[in-house]
């Protein structure tokens, strides 16, 4: 049995505005202070979870990071648990195929701005919303959601050939820290979901822990087995949620 574990990195500081995208290129945005806490809780989660449902099972852990600074100071956070596991061989990676989707030019722009800087883009890609695919509208200097899902699935061949041990002792539980909208399209290709499912699916809660569990040609099961946490109550309003899911 081998387990793969997805996890949302923390409240970030473009959670509670998309203005710091003005300012910031995505991959250097990082986590608010609370963040930090949340991180380390679904750390304690982790540890927990391996330690009691798969004692005698789990004997070799990596952790595989986006290289975003979100998603590295979340790791920090859930490595102070994850880290402290006497029983088990543990180490950590970066992946550079988990990294968020990219808005490109359209990045923490408002619709008011987008209509007056990028008309002709903003046209072709709402041409896709109109017929209901979105998950295929490119943004300009950035992607699409399908790019997203062709890119996060060049990652499955190192991840399942740890999971086979190929001159290594096999790793048993892999842990996936990443993004909201990289996370479904992980899922969508790893169990081959329709396209429909990654629009329809919402984003996971920060540091929420999805678990896909089972074995290579024998079948996986989709759990969710930590809800993670939502954002603070009136900080997340419904342009900036649309945002954070992938929309424009």
């Amino acid at each position: 049995m081998r387990r793969l574990y997805l996890v949302r990195h923390g409240l970030s500081e473009s959670n509670l505005s998309t203005e710091v995208n003005k300012r910031k290129p995505d991959n250097a945005i990082e986590l608010a202070e609370v963040g930090h806490t949340q991180a380390e809780k679904a750390g304690r989660f982790l540890r927990e979870y391996i330690e009691t449902e798969h004692s005698k099972e789990a004997q070799r852990v990596r952790m595989m990071v986006s290289p975003y600074t979100r998603t590295r100071q979340t790791a920090d956070g859930l490595e102070k648990s994850i880290g402290q596991m006497s029983t088990v061989q543990y180490d950590r990676r970066e992946c550079l195929q988990l990294r968020e989707q990219s808005f490109g030019l359209f990045d923490g722009m408002s619709p008011e701005e987008l209509m007056a800087e990028y008309p002709r883009e903003l046209k072709h890609y709402n041409k896709h919303k109109e017929f209901e695919g979105e998950f295929f509208a490119p943004m300009p200097m950035g992607e699409s959601r399908a790019r997203v899902c062709d890119r996060v699935r060049s990652s499955f061949g190192p991840i399942l050939r740890d999971f086979q041990g190929k001159d290594m002792q096999p790793v048993t539980d892999m842990i996936v820290v990443s993004h909201g909208v990289t996370i479904r399209c992980f899922i969508r290709e790893f169990l081959h979901l329709p396209w429909e499912w990654c629009e329809a699916e919402p984003n996971p809660n920060n540091c929420s822990v999805i678990l896909i569990e089972g074995e290579e040609n024998r079948g996986w099961e989709l759990k969710y087995i930590f809800n993670g946490f939502d954002h603070p109550t009136g900080t997340r309003h419904a342009i900036q949620e649309h945002r954070e899911e992938g929309h424009v």
